[in-house]
């Protein structure tokens, strides 16, 4: 076991065994640089030591020769970029994933990615995404690229910037153009001043062209103070669903963007979220209360059924973007306010496993009372309605399988086609969803590193809200809809 920090010579602990399951407690103690310097021998090196010029070296955290004693006595600062090679740590996952009724992840999906960490601690990464409807050969195939790069600033910080580019061709927006094509640069920072304070900002700038071109700016900020052992207290400031936090710069891809037409202007789904935070952590478990305000301008609201082409043609739907592989659609709304309180508690099952509990009160648009029987009614005519939702989840790794999993049970009142609490964790995957990464072990069969992977939202259809289209066949407004994807990852 061996810990390390900047400035700081590292600290060794050897020859530790735990039995499988047991725990223990490790001490050990860093020592800076200028008390490590006493430790310098003052005798001259003997006749039968090694004939190099090395005596005695001190390490930086990032193991790296910075001190040497050469044989007239004196001591002498040096890189060790010269005289030691650094190997970066590289990774590859090759995937190939089909389903059924995601938005923007219709077809078949090849995916390819390459990551790359630096014994500075950077790290660079680059996925690409082709998917392609086999049932309609000869359209050019969605595409969707990424690249980020992240690198250690000070003593406990770090900094991400990432660009994502999609094209879409399978999409058509309201005015009957074919079409989407989004680039976003996003970019954010964390660090930490003392013990006391941790800091997280950052921002995404968006360009999407349908029938029109719009541009977004999306900040974020997060506070978190410790004011004592245990407990903390924090605000956060969010824009954008996908980018709330430093993290949420690690999957790299963003969500298909949703925007279209609305009143003669382009229209992007946006919103504004502000919550503070009050959390008492005892070892791994936690309780955590939340108040928090969302000011929504436009909400992307799922769909999913067979539209006909009027409906994209004023005085049709406002507002509207279809996917027309998968036969789903999103719907902008109107702007409305919502806010409420959330209690959220989290405890460890096992030593991979954590089980999370969270109930949130708020508000949501709703079909109830609305008199829509329509999707150009709906359009106009959603109500806010008061409500909560509750949130079951499991996540973690199972022991000795090797199992990913993450699931949930999130319900709500089933007339809301929007989330309750829309930027809390899981708002997204309404009902019964889970996802599943299981390694594929066969020994001199399959080769390490290949895992099945399943991803389903909404398992069980439920939250479905009837309406007709304009030439009179029945689509649904959901808050999310049922999607299945699966498919073979392979990690070399």
């Amino acid at each position: 076991m061996k810990a390390t920090a900047a400035l700081f010579s590292p600290a060794v602990r050897a020859h530790l065994r735990l039995p499988s399951g047991a725990r223990a407690v490790v001490d050990l103690t860093l020592s800076t640089m200028f008390q490590s310097s006493a430790w310098l021998p003052a005798e001259r090196r003997r006749a039968d030591e090694p004939s190099d010029d090395w005596r005695w070296t001190l390490r930086s955290a990032a193991n790296r020769p910075i001190l040497r004693m050469v044989e007239d006595g004196e001591m002498v600062v040096v890189s060790s970029s010269a005289t030691e090679a650094s190997k970066p740590v590289q990774h590859a996952t090759a995937a190939v994933t089909s389903g059924d009724g995601g938005f923007g992840l219709g077809g078949v999906h090849h995916k390819l990615s390459f990551d790359t960490a630096f014994e500075d601690g950077s790290d660079v990464v680059i996925r690409g995404d082709l998917g392609s409807d086999l049932s309609l050969p000869g359209r050019a195939p969605s595409a969707d690229f990424d690249a980020g790069y992240e690198r250690k600033i000070g003593f406990a910080g770090a900094a991400r910037t990432v660009i994502n580019i999609q094209t879409h061709p399978e999409m058509q927006s309201t005015g009957g153009t074919a079409g989407m094509q989004s680039i976003r640069l996003a970019s954010a920072e964390r660090t930490k001043i003392g013990d006391l304070i941790d800091l997280e900002y950052g921002s995404s700038l968006s360009a999407i062209q349908v029938s029109g071109v719009g541009v977004a700016t999306q900040p974020f900020l997060r506070v978190l103070v410790h004011p004592l052992p245990g407990w903390s207290a924090g605000y956060r400031m969010a824009t954008a669903r996908e980018l709330q936090s430093y993290e949420a710069l690690d999957s790299l891809q963003g969500e298909t963007p949703v925007a279209s037409m609305t009143g003669g202007k382009l229209a992007i789904e946006r919103g504004t979220h502000q919550e503070f935070t009050v959390a008492r952590t005892d070892g791994r478990g936690m309780v955590q209360v939340a108040i928090y305000h969302d000011a929504i301008q436009h909400e992307g609201i799922a769909g999913t059924g067979l539209l006909a082409p009027d409906d994209l043609q004023r005085p049709g739907v406002q507002g509207l973007l279809i996917d027309t592989t998968t036969n789903s659609f999103r719907l902008l709304s109107s702007a409305y306010d919502a806010g409420g309180v959330r209690l959220t508690i989290s405890e460890p099952l096992t030593q991979g496993l954590e089980a999370a509990f969270t109930v949130s009160t708020g508000s949501a648009l709703s079909t109830r009372d609305s008199g829509a029987s329509t999707l150009q009614q709906a359009s106009e005519g959603l109500r806010v309605e008061k409500g909560e939702s509750a949130t079951i989840a499991l996540k973690g790794r199972i022991a000795n399988t090797g199992t990913k999993v993450r699931a949930a049970y999130r319900w709500q009142p089933r007339s809301m086609v929007t989330a309750v609490d829309a930027y809390a964790p899981f708002s997204d995957q309404a009902f019964l969803s889970f996802y599943l990464a299981q390694p594929l072990r066969c020994h001199g069969v399959l080769p390490a590193g290949l895992s099945a992977v399943v991803d389903v939202t909404n398992l069980l259809e439920q939250g479905y809200q009837p309406l007709l289209s304009k030439d009179g066949k029945t689509v649904f407004l959901a808050q999310s809809p049922r999607v299945i994807q699966a498919g073979l990852s392979y990690t070399f």
